[in-house]
């Protein structure tokens, strides 16, 4: 497997080498108050899992729950939550479903490959497309309208939070209905002039991690710089090998004063094996690869998968008054996709073909968005207003190629197209308060230009159909409401209803190959959202979180067949509704309460809370945490009325327990359980079947200081009782998840 590695490289010289030159300058500046990315001051408080736990550099602990102002975003009305990415004790290659262990209802499907998908509430959960997915507010797609896939997500070493926002997100951030999930990553320190972390870990399956970080701040200048890379042989039989490099600097520019710049470049370049699916029976004319016989067997011995994206992006940020508050971001992004699968293959079958099929997509992306939030004044209460627009254009060209052997590289082109989006989104938000009850309306205007020429395509010209052409334009406004009072106890009751909308895909507006078409002109999918519930943090040892919620989806995109023909067109509507519940609870500190009779709630007469007596720096925090997501949707209309949207479980239970004594050893105990579902939306069963049987998997982690603050040993085991099972089916088979695997690796701060 070829991987290029001389632009990684290049910026981890450069990482280094202005290390070098920063730290021999003068004293750090005396720094005030840090904030965020998005100009908030950061809260020294205590975060969802509420863990007390030693921040590394600058990183102070985060509410659960976004606040109802930050930067130039209005929270107040959503439902949302915020997941603190050091909770845990460090895990093994960005295991999001760790991660996420007490987001309710949020699945992640496990597979072959490094890459990850989310599957939530019944939308397509496949590189994450039906979700908004940014980096510090910026846009991380290979493109957010025509290709909004998801194959790269930052690692969660230098991560501060993820931020998961549902109901009014596509107000906020864009189109995709499923919601907005926007990572926050690590800034330069404002504390020191250097610092130094590394974490390596090794493993089952040859498994290697390496990530090393630098930062501090000279002056003006702060600096962050880190370097990632992973590798490992995988699990399957052949074929599962990846290697991935990823490294970034961050710099920052009066970080600490009322007018403060960052700047970051990001690489990244993974290349693995695509080992295929597999299948439950053999019941097929060609050579079935089956899951009861071998599960860990590979049905695809020569396909490959590469990715490269380099991006440059720019910061600033501006506090004109306690009422005027400005962001600016401006970005760059190039990425490449490129894949070999070879021809002839089945629904976990090997391939018949001696050819291969070899694409490579290209991204040429920049934008600009400007944001603005006003803090004024009605009746002697204080109102929000927040807006903001955005400029968006990709360039994509993509060509097909057909190699002549299993492994070509390269070959005759087979099909060429030239692909390009325009975007030009505004949005207005305010949030009016009297008294504990706040009201927010939003309306967004989406712009949307969208072109598709496909140049060649010999299949359709063998068949004597025309070359495709498509020029989609999209106007649609979208509007929402949120409803958000606060109550005693630090308890807010809220409701949202939001519109959010699907755009055609460039693959939808001219689909490739002989026995596809489009009908007519495509509408967007348009979304509705409904979402009402309550949640709190009354004292130090329960945090909650409940809510209703239904999701009416209209105008589906999908494929119907007619004639002998695919035909692409909105062919359906589904609603999905359920209830969401998430209960955290310290067990030491209930105790501790009981036995001292101080269960440290707020008085209501002061508003001070009691606080606890203090076990937990004696005994530290043993939180039991539940996650359970009741849900049930179906289709009703269209191709596949009667039908389950796919990934949609009738329930998603999470449970475990977090340990964390005096910040020096933390441990956890995470358990998923997870309903049955179908992989697709005309539920297929028989011999190709699309059923995912109910499943559970637990896991183990565990990280303990050895020497001071500066030398820690993490270490886990996932899948802890070797479950077999599988979550996730493609059109090449069944992808079985990781049996039981462990790491273990050491931690080193200076």
């Amino acid at each position: 497997m070829f991987c290029l590695r001389q632009s990684i490289g290049f910026l981890g010289a450069l990482i280094l080498g202005g290390v070098g030159l920063l730290a021999q300058s003068a004293p750090v500046a005396d720094p005030t108050e840090e904030k965020n990315l998005d100009g908030a001051a950061k809260p020294k408080v205590v975060r969802l899992e509420q863990v007390e736990v030693q921040a590394d550099y600058d990183v102070q602990t985060r509410l659960p729950f976004l606040p109802d102002v930050e930067g130039t975003r209005i929270n107040a009305g959503k439902r949302t939550s915020n997941i603190d990415a050091h909770y845990l004790p460090e895990m093994k290659d960005d295991n999001w479903r760790q991660l996420t262990a007490t987001t309710p209802g949020l699945v992640v499907p496990d597979e072959s490959t490094p890459l990850p998908s989310f599957a939530y509430r019944g939308f397509d959960p496949h590189r994450l497309q039906s979700f908004q997915v940014l980096e510090d507010g910026i846009p991380i797609q290979a493109d957010m309208i025509g290709y909004p896939e998801a194959y790269y997500l930052p690692p969660t070493y230098p991560m501060e939070t993820m931020e998961f926002i549902r109901g009014g997100a596509a107000l906020m951030y864009g189109p995709q209905p499923a919601g907005a999930i926007n990572f926050v990553m690590r800034k330069p320190p404002l504390d020191k002039k250097f610092t130094a972390e590394s974490i390596t870990m090794g493993g089952s399956f040859d498994y290697i991690s390496s990530f090393n970080a630098v930062g501090g701040t000279v002056d003006r200048v702060g600096y962050y710089g880190w370097f990632n890379h992973r590798q490992s042989q995988g699990f399957r039989a052949a074929n599962s090998q990846y290697d991935l490099n990823n490294g970034n600097l961050t710099m920052a520019l009066d970080a600490n004063t009322d007018h403060r710049w960052y700047f970051k470049l990001n690489a990244y370049e993974e290349c693995h094996g695509e080992p295929g699916g597999l299948r439950l029976n053999n019941d097929t004319v060609k050579t079935p690869v089956n899951y009861n016989v071998d599960r860990n067997a590979t049905s695809r011995f020569n396909d490959e998968f590469q990715l490269n994206r380099y991006a440059a992006s720019a910061i600033h940020e501006s506090d004109f008054s306690d009422d005027l508050f400005f962001s600016y971001r401006v970005w760059f992004d190039y990425y490449r996709r490129w894949s070999r699968r070879q021809k002839g293959g089945g629904f976990g079958t090997l391939p018949t073909s001696q050819k291969n099929q070899i694409e490579c997509q290209q991204f040429y992306t920049w934008g600009m968005e400007p944001r603005w939030r006003w803090d004024w004044d009605l009746g002697g209460e204080s109102q929000t207003l927040t807006a903001g627009f955005m400029i968006y254009n990709t360039t994509s060209p993509r060509t097909d190629k057909e190699g002549l052997t299993p492994t070509s590289n390269t070959g005759q082109i087979k099909n060429q197209s030239d692909r390009s989006v325009w975007y030009a989104p505004f949005f207005v938000e305010n949030k009016f308060t009297v008294g504990d009850l706040s009201i927010v309306p939003g309306f967004r205007m989406e712009n949307i230009w969208q072109s598709v020429d496909l140049k060649i395509d010999q299949e359709k010209s063998a068949a004597g159909q025309p070359l495709g052409t498509q020029n989609q334009n999209n106007f649609v406004p979208l509007i929402g409401l949120g409803v958000d009072y606060a109550l005693p106890q630090d308890t807010t009751v809220y409701a949202n209803v939001s519109e959010a909308y699907r755009p055609p895909t460039f693959a939808q507006a001219v689909p490739t190959g002989p026995n596809l078409r489009v009908s007519g002109n495509l509408e967007e999918g348009t979304v509705w959202n409904y979402e009402a519930g309550v949640r709190g943090m009354p004292t130090d040892w329960l945090t909650f979180d409940t809510s209703g919620f239904c999701v009416d989806y209209s105008n589906q995109i999908g494929e119907t067949a007619a004639g002998g023909q695919n035909i692409v067109s909105n062919s359906g509507r589904s609603r999905v509704y359920g209830w969401d519940f998430l209960l955290q609870l310290d067990l030491i500190g209930v105790a501790d309460g009981i036995a001292h009779q101080n269960m440290g709630w707020e008085d209501p007469e002061s508003g001070q809370s009691g606080g606890i007596a203090g076990w937990a720096q004696e005994y530290g925090s043993l939180y039991f945490y539940t996650a359970l997501t009741l849900q049930n949707g179906n289709f009703i209309n269209g191709a596949n009325e009667g039908k389950t949207p796919q990934y949609l479980s009738n329930y998603v239970y999470k449970t475990g327990l977090v340990y964390d004594w005096q910040s020096k050893v933390k441990a956890s105990f995470l358990g998923t359980y997870v309903g049955h579902s179908y992989a697709s939306d005309n539920n297929l069963t028989g011999s190709d079947s699309r059923f995912i049987p109910a499943y559970n998997v637990w896991d183990l982690t565990l990280e303990a200081k050895l020497w001071n603050d500066y030398v820690s040993l993490v270490g886990g085991i996932n899948n802890l009782f070797d479950k077999q099972y599988y979550s996730r089916i493609r059109g090449d088979g069944i992808d079985p998840a990781m049996p039981r695997n462990w790491y273990a690796g050491l931690k080193i701060i200076f």
